[in-house]
């Protein structure tokens, strides 16, 4: 079954709706450069309301290992997703204390070149992002799905960028990701869910698998 992961979530309506719907994680972007940041004060009075079953992902760019650390324990969270220029070792770092959270590298995707250095990450789950100059991610735009052809990735994928009711679909049935990523998608304004699409978008990727 294809996991399915909420992104962007800046508020308790959207989060418990989006449990509700059964999705499997809610991610909660740290990062102040974007529009859908969320203070940790915030994201933890979200996640105190969340039933145990939805992971809850923390996304940082490029933040001192110390910070992320910091946020993630006040913010109870399971799983950190790094969006930035962090390094195969910055990521390893994470793992310690009998590895306590899952890490998720992502990466922006412009052509194969992109590629090149994904399984240096000795990571959980490789997400595939759209490349943008302009933002780090939630962009709303799809990268051409057909250079991962042929590509051998050594960890799980969950692919981004762009995904919509529309399209998830056919997302689901080229790529067999592992998982699905979406916020721009089921927005309304950036920060914001409209209840319709998120029902749409996780009914798309149940009825295909």
């Amino acid at each position: 079954m294809t996991r399915i992961k909420i992104c962007g979530i800046t508020n308790k309506i959207d989060a418990l709706a989006a449990a509700d719907l059964g999705v499997d994680m809610l991610g909660f972007v740290f990062y102040k450069g974007s529009k859908r940041h969320v203070e940790p004060k915030m994201a933890r009075d979200i996640i105190n309301e969340l039933p145990v079953s939805v992971k809850r992902v923390g996304v940082f760019v490029d933040e001192k290992r110390e910070k992320v650390l910091e946020i993630a324990q006040d913010a109870y969270l399971d799983m950190l997703q790094f969006h930035g220029d962090e390094t195969p070792e910055y990521c390893g770092s994470f793992y310690t204390q009998e590895k306590r959270y899952k890490i998720i590298k992502a990466f922006r995707i412009k052509d194969k070149e992109s590629l090149k250095h994904v399984n240096d990450y000795d990571v959980d789950y490789y997400l595939l992002d759209t490349y943008n100059g302009d933002s780090i991610g939630g962009s709303g735009e799809v990268f051409d799905w057909k250079v991962l052809r042929d590509f051998e990735f050594l960890k799980p994928v969950i692919l981004a960028g762009g995904l919509t009711p529309l399209n998830i679909s056919k997302a689901i049935d080229e790529i067999l990701p592992y998982g699905v990523d979406v916020s721009t998608g089921v927005e309304r304004s950036p920060g914001k869910k409209d209840p319709e699409l998120m029902k749409k978008f996780v009914e798309k990727v149940r009825k295909v698998g």
